[in-house]
């Protein structure tokens, strides 16, 4: 995939993560609905568990979009359990606060699979040219803390300038405001924004969202 990226032409590099750099390990989506479900004890069937974490990953995902806010990965948790007829004044914050984290340990333990080619390479190919890098991404059900980790444990955080998670920041792509904090966090101020470019995989949030900031733009396509 790095083959359509010309390096030489631009500065900076800000990279989206889901299904741009990384995707979900095959086994992590069925762990998490099972965890949920046992955690929460659930009187539901398993597949219905599945069916609200998926309607609501996706529509609140959907929202951010949108709107260019960020819906908390709590609140989220939230609406997947009133949608079960769960009674959710029966939770605190102490339980979501638990849960996360044992979510947070499932997802390590069942990590992302990376899927940009060489990716380890092709930063190297970016750092050696003296240039920059950030990682800029929407999150729901995993937040910027859990991904900074991962990074980590990849080796990968060794050449990520600075990172911009959606939960941190309260805004989510394709709100110009995600693509300011960027511009804003890059050290050179000289650079021109169509220096920096943006690397994702979906039209609206990434590739729209750059372009109309005035950022150069690259769509994957797997």
């Amino acid at each position: 995939m790095k083959t359509d990226i010309n390096i030489h032409k631009h500065s900076h590099f800000s990279f989206d993560l889901w299904l741009t750099l990384i995707k979900s390990h095959p086994e992590f989506k069925a762990k998490r609905v099972e965890l949920f479900s046992s955690f929460f004890d659930v009187n539901k069937p398993i597949d219905e568990v599945a069916k609200a974490v998926k309607y609501y990953d996706d529509l609140c995902n959907t929202i951010n979009e949108v709107i260019g806010g960020n819906v908390d990965t709590f609140e989220i948790y939230l609406l997947i359990l009133n949608s079960l007829n769960f009674d959710i004044k029966q939770v605190n914050q102490e339980m979501l606060n638990a849960f996360y984290q044992k979510s947070e340990d499932l997802f390590l333990e069942y990590k992302p699979v990376l899927i940009f080619d060489k990716l380890h390479d092709f930063f190297d190919e970016i750092k050696s040219q003296g240039k920059t890098i950030n990682i800029l991404s929407n999150t729901g059900f995993i937040k910027g803390k859990t991904m900074r980790k991962f990074l980590v444990n990849e080796n990968l955080e060794q050449y990520i300038d600075f990172h911009i998670y959606s939960d941190e920041i309260k805004c989510s792509k394709p709100n110009p405001i995600v693509f300011q904090e960027v511009k804003n966090q890059i050290r050179n101020k000289e650079l021109q924004l169509e220096q920096i470019l943006h690397i994702g995989d979906n039209p609206i949030a990434d590739y729209k969202g750059a372009k109309d900031f005035g950022f150069s733009a690259h769509l994957l396509k797997y």
